[in-house]
C-alpha cells in the first residue's frame, strides 16, 4: 500500500485507474436456484392442491361435516383450500418440514417459524410458534398439531452443494456471453504536469463513464495513460453460445427434479408416452407425499377407536376419468363378479349410490366353470 500511495502521489493523473469496485462475484446467481426450485416444487404443489379430502364412516359413506369443509374449501378465514395446500407443499419441500396449527375455533394455520423440542417417549413440544407476525404464547403438543416432514432430509444440502458449482459455472458463462463479439476500445491520455483538482475530477468522471460502458454496453472503452487517442479493438474470440447457458440451467434443474422424484420428460415438457410419464410422476412423487399426509391426518383428526371401527380419512389425487374410455373395462370387472358397481364408482372417483342393487355382485354365463358350460350344451 505504501508503494501505491507513492505512485499516486507522484502521478495524480493515474489515480483513477485503480477502481476496485469494478470487481464483481459472478458466482452469485441465486436466480438459477430459485428457478429450479420454483418450477419443480410449483409443479408438485399445484398437483397436490387439486386433491380431494374426505372422511368415510364404517359404511363407506362420505361424511360432509366441518372437517370436510375445512380440508376442501376454507381451512381458515383468510385462505382457500387450494392455496393452503400449495403453501404446505412448498414449505414441506423447501424447509423439509411444515407445521399446521389447529386453533380453538377449528381454523388451520400454517406456522412461519417454530422451535421443536423432541422427546423419545412422550409428545414432542413446539414452542415460539409464529403465524403472519402473531406469536403464540403457549406451547403445542405433537398430538395437538399436524406436523409433516419430507422424506429426503438431505435435499436442501444437495441443492445447495449443486448450486455452488452450477451457480459459478452459470455466472461465468453469462459473463462470457455478454462479452462475445463486444467492441472494445482504448484511450491514450497524455501525462499532464499541472493537474488541479477540478481537472482531475473531470477526467475521473469521464473515465468512470468509459468503464461503465465497458461493463454494460456492447461498445466498451478502456482508458490508458498518455493522451486521449482512441483505438478500437474488436473481440473475435469464439465463446459459448446461448445453448451453453440453457444446458447449464437444464442440467441443474434435472438434478433437482431427480431428487424430488419428478420424471425428466415431464419437467422438460416432452409429450412422448405422456400417460406413462404421468403415471410414474403420480406413483413416485405425488403419492408418497399424499400417503404421509394421509397418515398424519388420520392420526390427528380421527380417534383411535373410530379408525379401528372403519372410519378413516382418504385423499384422492387429481385425475381425470373419461367414463367412455373405461366403459369396457367397467363392464368386464362387473361381469366377472370381482367388483360391484359401487366399488367401481368409488374407484373411478365418484360417490357411492345408496341403492342395494349397486352393491350386489354379478357373474355372466361366460365365467361359469367349464364342466357346467359343457353340461348346459348337452342339455340344449
Amino acid at each position: 500500500m505504501g508503494l501505491i500511495s507513492y505512485i499516486l502521489g507522484k502521478n495524480k493523473e493515474i489515480d483513477f485507474m485503480f477502481d476496485f469496485e469494478l470487481i464483481q462475484d459472478t458466482s452469485k446467481r441465486i436466480h438459477l436456484k430459485q428457478l429450479a426450485l420454483q418450477v419443480c416444487t410449483g409443479m408438485i404443489a399445484r398437483t397436490i392442491s387439486q386433491s380431494h379430502f374426505y372422511v368415510k364412516d364404517d359404511k363407506k359413506k362420505i361424511l360432509k361435516d366441518d372437517l370436510y369443509y375445512s380440508l376442501n374449501l376454507r381451512p381458515n378465514v383468510n385462505t382457500t383450500a387450494s392455496y393452503f395446500w400449495q403453501t404446505v407443499t412448498h414449505k414441506l419441500i423447501n424447509n423439509n418440514e411444515c407445521l399446521i396449527i389447529v386453533t380453538d375455533d377449528k381454523q388451520m394455520l400454517i406456522a412461519d417459524s417454530f422451535v421443536r423440542v423432541g422427546f423419545a417417549m412422550v409428545d414432542d413440544v413446539f414452542k415460539e410458534v409464529e403465524v403472519k407476525g402473531f406469536k403464540f404464547t403457549r406451547s403445542f403438543q405433537n398430538s395437538e398439531v399436524i406436523y409433516l416432514q419430507y422424506a429426503n432430509e438431505n435435499l436442501t444440502k444437495l441443492i445447495d452443494s449443486l448450486f455452488t458449482d452450477y451457480g459459478e459455472l452459470f455466472g461465468r458463462i453469462l459473463e462470457f456471453q455478454k462479452r462475445k463479439n463486444q467492441i472494445r476500445g482504448v484511450v491514450d491520455i497524455e501525462a499532464i504536469t499541472e493537474l488541479n483538482e477540478e481537472k482531475q475530477q473531470k477526467i475521473q468522471t469521464y473515465i468512470d463513464k468509459l468503464y461503465q460502458a465497458f461493463s454494460d454496453k456492447p461498445v466498451a472503452i478502456i482508458p490508458q495513460q498518455k493522451g486521449y487517442k482512441y483505438n478500437e479493438m474488436t473481440n473475435t474470440t469464439q465463446l459459448q453460445s446461448v445453448d451453453e447457458v440453457n444446458k447449464v440451467t437444464g442440467g441443474f434443474m434435472d438434478h433437482v427434479a431427480r431428487a424430488l422424484g419428478i420424471p425428466l420428460a415431464m419437467i422438460r415438457g416432452d409429450t412422448t408416452d405422456i400417460d406413462k410419464v404421468t403415471t410414474s410422476y403420480m406413483n413416485f412423487c405425488i403419492k408418497p407425499i399424499l400417503n404421509h399426509l394421509t397418515d398424519e391426518l388420520n392420526a390427528k383428526v380421527i380417534e383411535r377407536d373410530d379408525f379401528l371401527a372403519g372410519r378413516k380419512l382418504q385423499i384422492r389425487p387429481a385425475s381425470y376419468v373419461n367414463i367412455f374410455e373405461i366403459a369396457v373395462a367397467f363392464d368386464k370387472l362387473i361381469s366377472s363378479g370381482g367388483f360391484s358397481s359401487n366399488d367401481l364408482r368409488e374407484e373411478a372417483g365418484f360417490e357411492r349410490v345408496d341403492d342395494p342393487l349397486l352393491d350386489k355382485y354379478f357373474i355372466t354365463k361366460n365365467y361359469q366353470e367349464s364342466s357346467e358350460a359343457l353340461k348346459g350344451g348337452e342339455n340344449e
